[in-house]
């Protein structure tokens, strides 16, 4: 068998393996033939035929290696194929940036060029470009560095030949006259005069070489340039500063003071830029000249420094751009820009979750196992073991976890690598074979992002200074929920325990106030204020008369409106005089007709709760299939869904007589209100 039909019988064999690991054997190739799994992990896992990740075949290309993000990787595929700009928008950690770089395996290699810039005679202040087929540069400079090399050599030999003549001319007459300082002074004239035409006649040659502006070789992939956070000279190029620039034979020329930029060095390539929004309007107006015209000089950028006199003739940028971000991102680019792409590329938003399938777990399994053979990789540190089946299973639960909606699995594969790789990092220091679930849960712990340790180290705060109440009922008091980390990007929200007291008291002035307490935001304070509404129409009493005081003891910054039936099940209280349990808490946000609608984050509401003793917690009817608690805490809470405030109430009070008024007299308006308000015609 020859070479290349072995070489083609490996890769059949290799995608045969991994079509037939992608599939399964439990269902087909079709996506409609894959349903959500509704097996466990832990049995689920059981059936999978491998001993470890170690097992697992990984895909050759790139863009097959990126985990759920199909319709991304064919808008990829058609965009590089046809040259397209992208704007790529998506939760970080989600494959952007793999997906970019991916583009380059399907861009030609033999259009790549190396770009040159040369000594312009005529004006010193714009230097030439060209452009040549990749690897050719490198070997004009070389040829260009030779000849003048060998014409250095044919002037030193003349020059030298001309003073051995004159030399020999001096000694005969020194020795026919006999005046040994003629010949001393007539020596000394002739070495300067030589170091003196030698210097003369070279100056200049080394000023006639180009500059390597941009270099490939022929079996180079097209660039990926990635351009984030970059200034406006490293992304438009930039001519430097001449130190030597008051003396002529100094002063080095231009064309060796000018550097190529990122929209340059993509040339052929693919150029990324994430938070594209970061770039001022008038950096993102010359990328769009540069996407253009597919040529951009290069000039100063420095109006003091001499490179501003400085601007070559136009540089080849023929790129793909790829902008990405989040929506905010997108919203704040250059009107121009955005047209540009949408009018001649594509718009894609990458998911950030993907069906819970037996496809997908085994999508997952893979990417472990992509994330152990980059760490083989490494040139530095310790390479990390391959994860068993049992620590498998944890980082599929914890997918599911952060997911946070039953059938699903997240997509936030950066922080779940993060995870990956401090359980193999755990794995490694102990010299195990394999990474088992010990290390992933160890790794769980010590992988806590910044929130949750500030929000561990409140509620043991709490607990030291007894702020918590977990038993015993009181009025005007409730003990609601709340996250942090809801705006960092992160996935893996930090649940606390967040007590809201209110009291009512006799108005002040010609009206009532709603007084509220604890840095809240607007939309918290608007949340109080349609809270306020709801209460009226509720209890029967106007509000107009009495100062409504909101308080949360101890907290700050408090943000959203997931603790809006808090709030009102307080005042209610207060309003009433009926007692609330305490070994309960709460989360929801509240409509003006008295529904209670989902909030987020609460897997981590429900397990701060249980950490804090709380054995009760109410949350919206809508977030039950939200609920991805640890084991250790499902036995630990009792979770009640509901859909109103009247069952809120039912949940909450406590008290015969006054609770079974109170809660049949607000579930009447309720009623009342919704059926009124489902009567209204549309707008």
């Amino acid at each position: 068998m020859s070479d290349s039909k072995q070489s083609q019988d490996e890769v059949n064999e290799g995608a045969d393996a991994l079509e037939s690991w992608e599939d399964g054997p439990a269902f087909g190739a079709s996506e409609d033939k894959d349903p959500i799994c509704e097996n466990p992990i832990e049995e689920w896992i059981e059936g999978v035929q491998i001993n470890s990740t170690e097992e697992v075949p990984i895909p050759d290309k790139l863009v097959d290696q990126v985990i759920g993000q199909e319709a991304a990787s064919i808008v990829v595929r058609k965009a590089a194929e046809q040259r397209r700009h992208v704007i790529m928008v998506g939760e970080p950690g989600t494959g952007k940036s793999m997906l970019s770089r991916s583009m380059t395996e399907f861009l030609p290699r033999e259009q790549l060029e190396d770009i040159l810039v040369f000594r312009n005679q005529e004006d010193e202040n714009e230097p030439r470009v060209r452009t040549v087929p990749a690897g050719r540069g490198s070997r004009i400079i070389s040829e260009r560095k030779a000849q003048i090399r060998m014409q250095k050599e044919r002037t030193n030999r003349t020059l030298l030949f001309i003073a051995l003549v004159i030399g020999a001319a001096l000694l005969l007459a020194t020795i026919s006259s006999g005046e040994i300082l003629t010949f001393i002074f007539g020596s000394f004239i002739l070495v300067f005069g030589y170091f003196f035409l030698r210097t003369r006649l070279t100056a200049g040659e080394d000023a006639n070489i180009p500059k390597l502006l941009i270099k490939h070789e022929r079996d180079d992939e097209p660039p990926f340039i990635d351009a984030t956070g970059t200034l406006a000279g490293a992304l438009l190029g930039d001519v430097r500063h001449d130190p030597f620039q008051s003396g002529a034979d100094l002063a080095t020329p231009a064309h060796e003071r000018v550097e190529p930029g990122a929209v340059h060095r993509a040339n052929k390539g693919v150029l990324y830029i994430d938070e594209i929004r970061m770039l001022r309007m008038e950096e993102q107006q010359a990328l769009l000249v540069a996407m253009q015209e597919k040529e951009l000089p290069i000039s100063g950028r420095s109006e003091r420094s001499s490179g501003a006199l400085t601007k070559s003739e136009p540089v080849p940028t023929d790129f793909i751009l790829i902008a990405a971000g989040n929506l905010d991102s997108i919203q704040n680019m250059h009107p121009a820009l955005r047209s540009r792409i949408r009018g001649y590329g594509y718009e894609v938003y990458v998911n950030t979750d993907m069906p819970d399938t037996e496809r997908n777990r085994r999508r997952l399994i893979r990417f472990i196992a992509q994330e152990v053979r980059n760490e083989l990789k490494k040139s530095s540190g310790k390479p990390i073991p391959h994860f068993n089946k049992g620590s498998i299973a944890l980082i599929l639960k914890e997918a599911q976890r952060r997911a946070g909606r039953r059938g699903k699995l997240s997509l936030r594969l950066r922080e779940l690598g993060g995870l990956v790789r401090i359980a193999g990092d755990l794995a490694a220091e102990e010299g195990a074979e394999f990474t088992g679930p010990e290390h992933v849960t160890r790794a769980r712990m010590i992988a806590k992002p910044l929130e949750q340790q500030v929000a561990d180290r409140y509620l043991d705060r709490q607990a030291e200074y007894a702020m918590l109440v977990n038993s015993g009922n009181r009025v005007g008091r409730v003990n609601g929920l709340a996250v942090l980390g809801a705006d960092s990007g992160l996935s893996d929200y930090s649940g606390v325990v967040l007590p809201v007291e209110a009291m009512v008291t006799p108005a002040q002035g010609m009206s009532g106030r709603v007084i509220a307490t604890g840095g809240l935001s607007d939309l918290a304070n608007e949340s109080v204020t349609n809270i306020s509404a709801v209460v009226k129409k509720l209890t029967g009493k106007d509000i107009k008369d009495y100062d409504l005081h909101v308080q949360f003891p101890g907290t700050h910054n408090v943000d959203g409106d997931s603790a809006s039936i808090t709030m009102a099940t307080a005042i209610i209280s207060a309003f009433e005089g009926v007692p609330i349990e305490q070994n309960l808490a709460m989360t929801g946000s509240l409509s003006v007709r008295g529904e209670i609608l989902p909030v987020g984050g609460v897997t981590a509401k429900i397990e701060a709760a249980a950490k804090s003793g709380i054995e009760r917690v109410v949350i919206p009817r809508a977030n039950m299939q939200d609920v991805l608690m640890d084991e250790k805490w499902e036995e630990k809470v009792e979770v009640l869904p509901v859909d109103s405030l009247d069952e809120v109430l039912q949940h909450a009070l406590v008290g015969a007589e006054e609770k079974v008024t109170l809660v049949e007299r607000l579930a009447k308006v309720i009623d009342t209100i919704s059926t009124g308000t489902d009567k209204q015609p549309s707008a």
